[in-house]
């Protein structure tokens, strides 16, 4: 266990002999350290399944207990790190952050399976107390073990994500990351880097991940004006599997809020590794909607930039027989509120349909809407569109 020896005079009264007396360990009365008859408990031991149901005295007295083993690694979730690392011990802090100093962390109780809990100690769990008790549970998550406490986030702090800004001769973008830089300079502690003119779209997403200098980074797009109350202090949860997150953008043209041209938390390692095998680079892996609007997609600042935009996205709806996907592109169909250059949008998702019916879905031929030339040209004769348009 993890009490200290103590040396003290202290002794149950004569009728409290055959009791086990209980001294806490630090703040929690379900302590480590016991005082016990031993003939007695000997005798009990094997009759009784739970040590709670023995006959308790809690002493008055807290044990510090032992300082837990701090786990310091270089993985970007806790899930990859408790599956890899051997460890000893009923109990580990494991980490990613840099030269933590842990102190005044919460006693889990050793006496249950159930309080043998996963305590995340930050917003993102960078920093959580693990039970080995949950090793054999975590598969893909430390969610896979059923005992997690998340009243103890407040103790530390993650590192602040790096924001990338991506774009692409895009007539609005110097405006928006100005903006973005205004967001941002409220907290001052996310690093702001910005990529700029790269061709094709998993070369773009590749060169955002190469400048970042954290796991997940928040990739801010051109065409993203972003909200000036966001929290750049948000996390990804590190008790997960490495992941993408999906924020929502307001779309000023239809009026949908969802996540087209919205803020994404990448995982840095995810998109490296991925060559763009699918039709959207982001959903290739694993992700997760978070119902947080980044901001307003202004993506209709010239007639090229909306018929681009609402082609590319239609082509993906339409691909999708679900009820949500079906709404949705009924909108980008038939709604244009007003918005300078609403209706290019509309013809845009409008050749979208038609091109996906005339190649009767055929994946090689929808992802030619990855190659800008190859839109520009098809652009070009649906619509005599150029991209200086």
């Amino acid at each position: 266990m993890f009490g200290f020896v103590l040396r003290f005079s202290w002794h149950p009264e004569q009728w409290q002999a055959g009791m086990l007396h209980v001294f806490a360990s630090d703040n929690n009365k379900f302590g480590d350290t016991f005082f016990m008859h031993v003939p007695t408990f000997a005798y009990r031991a094997d009759k009784i399944e739970l040590l709670d149901w023995y006959d308790i005295n809690y002493v008055g007295v807290s044990v510090p207990r032992c300082d837990l083993p701090v786990i310091q690694h270089q993985y970007s979730t806790q899930v990859e790190a408790v599956k890899n690392i051997v460890w000893a011990g009923p109990l580990a802090v494991f980490t990613n952050q840099d030269n933590i100093t842990i102190e005044d962390i919460p006693a889990v109780s050793l006496w249950r399976e159930k309080t043998k809990t996963v305590v995340p100690l930050s917003l993102g769990a960078g920093t959580c107390i693990v039970p080995r008790a949950s090793i054999p549970y975590i598969r893909t998550q430390l969610y896979d073990y059923p005992y997690i406490d998340r009243t103890q986030r407040h103790m530390y702090s993650d590192t602040p994500l790096d924001i990338v800004f991506i774009d692409n001769g895009e007539s609005n973008a110097d405006a928006n990351y100005e903006h973005l830089c205004e967001s941002a300079r409220l907290t001052w502690a996310n690093r702001i880097h910005r990529s700029s003119g790269v061709n094709s779209r998993v070369a773009a997403y590749h060169a955002a991940a190469e400048l970042s200098t954290t796991p997940w980074f928040f990739a801010v797009f051109a065409k993203l004006r972003v909200n000036l109350d966001f929290d750049w202090r948000w996390q990804p949860d590190r008790l997960q599997e490495p992941k993408h997150y999906i924020f929502h953008a307001f779309n000023p043209i239809n009026g949908l809020t969802y996540g087209h041209q919205a803020m994404i938390a990448y995982h840095k390692e995810l998109v490296l590794a991925n060559t763009g095998h699918g039709l959207d680079f982001t959903l290739d892996n694993s992700h997760e909607v978070v119902p947080i609007v980044s901001g307003t997609a202004e993506y209709a600042h010239t007639q090229w930039s909306a018929w681009r935009t609402a082609f590319r996205e239609v082509l993906k709806l339409k691909g999708n027989a679900d009820v949500e996907s079906q709404y949705r592109l009924n909108k980008w169909l038939t709604v244009a509120m007003g918005q300078p250059y609403g209706q290019y949008s509309i013809y845009g998702a409008e050749d979208a349909v038609e091109y996906y019916d005339a190649v009767a879905g055929d994946f090689a031929e929808l992802k030619k809407s990855y190659d800008w030339a190859w839109l520009a040209s098809y652009a070009l004769i649906k619509r005599n569109l150029t991209p200086n348009q």
